[in-house]
């Protein structure tokens, strides 16, 4: 079973960056774009056999611990 985790700044920690992106967005000749946050991505292969509230803890436990700094990122696990 695969989750992804995806990892984002909160909203109240600077994201310099996104910033960088968001101001040579006009140079690319993009515009209309208000806000540029960057994260990470994570694919995460559990195995099958094991129960799905077991799965669903690793899971978290990994988002939460490993994967993040829970200080000033946020995530969230999508299963596939």
């Amino acid at each position: 079973m695969r989750a992804t985790v995806i990892v984002t700044l909160k909203p109240s920690v600077l994201d310099p960056q996104g910033m960088t992106i968001q101001r040579n967005l006009d140079t690319a000749g993009i515009s209309g774009v208000s806000d540029v946050r960057q994260g990470n991505y994570f694919e995460v292969e559990v195995g099958d056999d094991l129960p799905e509230s077991e799965r669903t803890a690793l899971v978290e436990r990994l988002a939460g611990e490993v994967l993040s700094n829970p200080v000033i990122e946020n995530y969230r696990v999508v299963w596939e």
